[in-house]
């Protein structure tokens, strides 16, 4: 019942993932039209976009965020995917499902398109708004993780988000992290990347704390929005250019297909105790049948099982 454009284009989604031969099982209101032949967890409440998270789930405990986090719990469902309230997604699958033992944080991982490459990771996206330099080893660790198994990435290389190449820069959390993500094992860190790196391949996975990362993402959305609005501007502007255009568009679809957070679903919350998958809130069919299937590769995968064995050595 999460998204703007809910249900009616998740329904679409779902019954896509089912035709693709992906399971599904969906959660809300009794009687929910368009439900078809799939299976309904019935939930009464919905947490809104507007409410708070945490205090949504405390309340609504009959709603369709906490249901579907506690059907992932209790081996219902292999994993929940959500277009909904992003905070209070995240806090019915913490809640719910718990933190994978010696993850302190969960974090968001969201993929940042690079023209020509696979994408990189950035995390944390928005889960944690202060974080601590011990934290980000630990998100750079899930990340490489993730990295390998979303992208086939062998030895991820994983930068630090900062305002400057060199060590010294940045204020004190990223100097205090700088140097423990330099002595940490198991990850190939490569040092400081800047904002500009975000869309090229200085590093695989980029971390940093949920506020800057969040901030950093919905710049890259805006500008990317902006840009293509102003190309399709121009190329109708006149009959000259639209000509071009006609010319120019089949060279380009590749590259607006990889820059389209549609093409990859949603994002993982990595260290809770499932696969908990945040979609845009803009989702539509394509953006959720994309997430069931990103959600269904992290299952098959294994992903979780990496994670907990991956921290059970720490």
């Amino acid at each position: 019942m999460g998204g703007d454009r809910a249900p009616s284009d998740i329904l679409a989604g779902a019954h896509a993932a089912v035709a693709a031969g992906i399971p599904v099982v969906l959660v809300g209101p009794e009687g929910l039209a368009g439900c078809g032949d799939l299976g309904l967890i019935p939930a009464s409440e919905v947490i809104e976009m507007h409410d708070d998270p945490a205090h949504g789930v405390r309340r609504k405990k009959d709603s369709t965020l906490v249901r579907a986090a506690e059907a992932v719990r209790d081996g219902t469902a292999s994993a929940m995917v959500s277009a909904g309230n992003t905070g209070a997604t995240m806090a019915s699958a913490l809640f719910r499902m718990g933190r994978i033992s010696g993850v302190t944080r969960p974090a968001i991982a969201t993929p940042i398109p690079v023209p020509g490459d696979r994408p990189n990771i950035l995390l944390d996206a928005g889960a944690n708004a202060e974080v601590q330099p011990d934290w980000l080893v630990q998100f750079a660790q899930m990340g490489a993780i993730y990295a390998r198994h979303r992208f086939g990435i062998a030895a991820p290389k994983v930068g630090l988000l900062s305002i400057g190449e060199e060590p010294g820069k940045g204020d004190t959390l990223r100097k205090e992290a700088f140097e423990l993500l330099s002595n940490a094992t198991g990850i190939d860190f490569v040092g400081n990347v800047e904002g500009r790196d975000l869309m090229r391949k200085t590093a695989d996975v980029i971390v940093t704390d949920g506020f800057t990362g969040n901030v950093a993402l919905k710049t890259l959305e805006g500008g990317l929005k902006t840009l293509f609005h102003a190309l399709f501007t121009a190329f109708g502007s006149s009959p000259e250019y639209k000509a071009a255009a006609d010319v120019l568009l089949p060279a380009m679809l590749p590259l607006l297909t990889e820059v389209n957070p549609d093409t990859h679903g949603g994002a993982v919350l990595l260290g809770v105790n499932g696969i908990c998958i945040i979609s845009h809130g803009s989702s539509g069919e394509t953006a959720m049948l994309n997430a069931i299937k990103l959600a269904d590769e992290m299952v098959q995968g294994g992903l979780v099982a990496e994670i907990t064995a991956a921290f059970a050595t720490r």
